[in-house]
């Protein structure tokens, strides 16, 4: 009986994983994930589509940030063990030479010292 118990539990346990989803609101995640570093052009189209989300993303851990939209282009680390993930939303020097310094639009989540979103801003390069 202990045995049985156990299988269904960890059986439970596997099938109950979330799979990251492909819509966020009326965001489309998997276009978003899919244009590392805006350089293909397809961010910028989804911009109306992210402001739209902007609230819904305040709140949200550092981990479930990093699901929905991807690995920030750059991770910032700022004061007081906060930091921004740096999403850049068009195509700039950062596509053709890694590392250069970019102007291009970008968006900037503030993630808190204990791992929440807590400001979405939108610059020209980083914060």
């Amino acid at each position: 009986m202990r045995r049985l118990s156990l299988f269904v539990f960890l059986t439970g346990s596997l099938f109950s994983c979330n799979s990251i989803p492909d819509q966020f609101g009326k965001l489309d995640l998997k276009k978003w994930r899919g244009d590392r570093g805006g350089c293909n052009g397809v961010r910028a189209t989804l911009v109306p589509d992210f402001r739209a989300e902007i609230q819904n993303l305040k709140g949200k851990t550092t981990n479930t940030i990093g699901e929905l939209l991807g690995r920030p282009d750059i991770n910032q680390i700022a004061d007081r063990n906060q930091k921004f993930y740096i999403y850049f939303l068009e195509k700039g020097s950062h596509c053709d030479q890694p590392g250069v310094k970019s102007n291009s639009r970008s968006v900037a989540i503030r993630m808190s010292a204990i791992g929440l979103a807590t400001e979405v801003t939108f610059q020209n390069g980083l914060p």
